[in-house]
């Protein structure tokens, strides 16, 4: 299905590296805002920095892939040296497609992360990746979410998990 997550989990942080090394992920690709990091505060950037140097101690990339200008998603990531794509216009895929073949990674070795249906969710199904919906890191959103948060409900429910979503502590099918 076009929205519907292959996997869900509680947050970003609770992927474990040796699960996604035996799936044969080589790379995760998250959304930001809401997924790494919450869209008003920069504290879970530290979680985002460890989070970085355990996947990288697998041999495990992490990129981020968001609809922000270069310009904001760069002063985030950039102390932290994590690879981006800026501008992303999700729910197109032809930010992940083209990341993933710049890396020279298969389809079924790379997994997207992110909190809304809609973008993330939609973007990485049509690639052709791993899906992973997680909740998002706060309750509020900007403005520009907002509006596909209303929508997403109404995909929840025609997709008949409004309510009944839940979000597991690790990765596991189902």
């Amino acid at each position: 299905m076009l929205f519907r997550p292959k996997y869900t989990i509680n947050t970003i942080y609770n992927l474990d590296p040796q699960k996604l090394n035996e799936m044969g992920i080589k790379a995760v690709f998250s959304d930001l805002d809401n997924t790494l990091l919450a869209w008003n505060k920069f504290e879970t950037a530290k979680e985002m920095d460890k989070l970085n140097k355990q996947l990288a101690k697998a041999n495990i990339k992490l990129v981020v892939i968001s609809n922000n200008n270069a310009q904001r998603v760069g002063k985030v990531l950039n102390p932290y040296h994590i690879d981006f794509v800026s501008a992303a216009r999700k729910p197109l895929p032809f930010a992940i497609t083209r990341k993933r073949e710049e890396m020279h990674l298969q389809k079924d070795q790379v997994m997207m992360v992110g909190d809304q249906l809609i973008t993330d969710m939609q973007a990485g199904n049509l690639a052709g990746v791993e899906t992973v919906l997680v909740k998002p890191l706060v309750e509020t959103d900007k403005w520009n979410t907002r509006i596909n948060r209303f929508f997403e409900k109404i995909i929840f429910f025609f997709l008949g998990l409004s309510h009944r979503v839940t979000f597991k502590e690790t990765l596991q099918n189902g």
